[in-house]
């Protein structure tokens, strides 16, 4: 059965979720968040991030990782700050050895609710459903963990098709 790791990339908040799937059924193994201190330096915290996602990476030794794809919001600074965490989450990674599923948001709701355009607080609700009994660390290590389950469910159905 697969370890997989979800991750909500974000400098301030990284959040973090792991799932073992086994086909359709999934069953949650932690989840949490990294933070960083904003009266850091940019490069401190970065490297606080990489720190603590690589300590993370020892402890569960995911088969798999997925992360949700940068989306552009009005502010540039945010969006910049937002990629950088993003790069250092996807080199912690590679660096693992683990493959990584990048999911756009829509795509990851549209995996877990059924609909793309649907609300954080449907998101949540059902990652209640399915992982049954979770108790989750607050919102990003929810959409971590929705990032988990989207990565399980496309993994199952890549396993379901035949290679040509």
């Amino acid at each position: 059965m697969p370890l997989i790791l979800g991750l909500d990339p974000g400098l301030g908040t990284t959040g973090w979720g792991v799932i073992m799937a086994d086909g359709n059924r999934l069953s949650h193994v932690a989840n949490g968040h990294i933070r960083t201190e904003t009266k850091m330096p940019l490069a401190t915290r970065l490297l606080a991030l990489d720190i603590a996602l690589t300590d993370l990476m020892l402890e569960h030794r995911p088969d798999g990782a997925a992360v949700e794809e940068v989306f552009v919001n009005s502010n540039p600074q945010s969006t910049l700050k937002l990629g950088q965490a993003r790069g250092v989450v996807l080199l912690g990674a590679a660096r693992a050895g683990v493959e990584v599923g990048e999911y756009t948001p829509a795509v990851i709701k549209k995996a877990v609710v059924g609909v793309g355009n649907a609300s954080k607080d449907q998101v949540h609700a059902m990652i209640q459903r399915l992982l049954p009994g979770v108790k989750i660390a607050g919102a990003d290590a929810a959409d971590a963990l929705a990032v988990a389950i989207t990565h399980a469910h496309h993994m199952a159905t890549a396993r379901r098709i035949p290679r040509a």
